[in-house]
C-alpha cells in the first residue's frame, strides 16, 4: 500500500486591501507535492471571479482532469511497452465538464480524454490494438477507479 501526500498552503494577503470576512480575498495558494514540486494553485475564475482567483494558477478542476489524463497516459505507455509498440509521443487535450449531478450538486460530471499517440518502429499497432490499449489503460488507471465521474477516452488517430 502506498501513501501519497500533498500540501495546500494559503496565507491571507495584505489585510488593508483584502477583506476576508466580506469574502474579498485572494484564493491563490501553493500546492506542494511529496517529491518537492511546487505549483501555484487557485480557485477557478469560473467559480470565483477575478481578481480573487488567479487564471494562471492550477485550479482543483484542472488538477482533477490532469490527474485522470496523466494516470491514463502512464498506464497506456506501460501497456504499449509491454506489447512492444514503440511510442514516440503521447499528447492528450483532455476536457472536463462541471455540471449538476443526479443529486443536483455541482460536480465534474464528465471527463473526456483525447489522446493522440505517435508510434515508430517496425511493429505498429492497428486501430483495434490502440483501442484495446486505451480500454485496458482505463481499466487499470488508479484515478479512474477512484472516482464516480464518467470518464471517456476518444483517441485521435494518427496515420
Amino acid at each position: 500500500m502506498a501513501h501519497h501526500t500533498t500540501e495546500a498552503i494559503w496565507t491571507r494577503g495584505d489585510a488593508s486591501r483584502e477583506d476576508f470576512v466580506a469574502n474579498r480575498y485572494s484564493r491563490r495558494h501553493l500546492l506542494r507535492f511529496d517529491g518537492g514540486a511546487e505549483v501555484p494553485g487557485s480557485s477557478s475564475p469560473h467559480v470565483v471571479p477575478l481578481p480573487f482567483s488567479d487564471a494562471a494558477a492550477v485550479d482543483p478542476e484542472e488538477a482533477f482532469v490532469a490527474s485522470l489524463s496523466s494516470c491514463h497516459m502512464l498506464w497506456f505507455l506501460s501497456l504499449a511497452a509491454r506489447d512492444r509498440f514503440c511510442v514516440d509521443r503521447y499528447a492528450d487535450a483532455a476536457t472536463g465538464l462541471m455540471a449538476k449531478n443526479a443529486a443536483g450538486r455541482l460536480a465534474m460530471t464528465v471527463v473526456v480524454l483525447h489522446p493522440m499517440v505517435v508510434f515508430s518502429g517496425e511493429r505498429r499497432p492497428s486501430r483495434a490494438d490502440i483501442e484495446a490499449l486505451h480500454h485496458e489503460a482505463h481499466e487499470e488507471c488508479f484515478i479512474a477507479n477512484s472516482v464516480k465521474t464518467e470518464l471517456r477516452c476518444e483517441p485521435v488517430f494518427v496515420d
